[in-house]
């Protein structure tokens, strides 16, 4: 849980650069990419973490532009990183401006449970995280490099000389 603003924005900056990159990497082909038959392809993914900034934070009272477009992911890699980063940038405008620090000990009804703020600014990180990670898998499907994002990842490695293990 977040009990100031200035450790959200820090965080989530550091998440949200990650993730950036990681929409950033993304091809229009690769959007249509499936883990395995009846799962969401990457797209889709890519599209429910940028509209669920809008749809969670939304449910606390912030304000801040939603993604344009609907529930269905567009076919457009970047159209997903551009709503991606203005959803991003717009969330930590909306809570510099919108909260205090003691906003984050204030109760929201979040999908019939009461949460603090800083709660739920944790679970929007953590549900990142989480989907990031299934992306990253899917990527690699793809046949798409995958970027680093908390260390070098497995090319990262071999460019610097290094024998990835296996």
């Amino acid at each position: 849980m977040f009990m100031t603003i200035n450790d959200f924005v820090s965080s989530w900056t550091q998440e949200s650069t990650g993730t950036q990159r990681v929409l950033n990497t993304l091809t229009d082909a690769s959007l249509l990419q499936q883990i395995a038959p009846n799962h969401r392809k990457l797209g889709q993914l890519a599209w429910h973490i940028t509209t669920t900034v809008h749809e969670m934070m939304s449910r606390t009272g912030l304000e801040f532009p939603e993604p344009a477009g609907g529930e269905l992911a567009p076919d457009s890699a970047a159209l997903i990183a551009a709503e991606y980063n203005r959803a991003s940038q717009g969330l930590i405008l909306a809570i510099q401006s919108q909260w205090t620090d003691a906003s984050l000990l204030q109760k929201t009804n979040m999908y019939g449970e009461d949460w603090l703020n800083g709660l739920t600014l944790r679970i929007l990180c953590s549900h990142e995280i989480h989907h990031r990670g299934q992306i990253t898998v899917v990527m690699r499907q793809a046949g798409l490099r995958v970027p680093e994002l908390y260390g070098p990842a497995r090319e990262d490695w071999i460019e610097l000389g290094m024998e990835p293990h296996i």
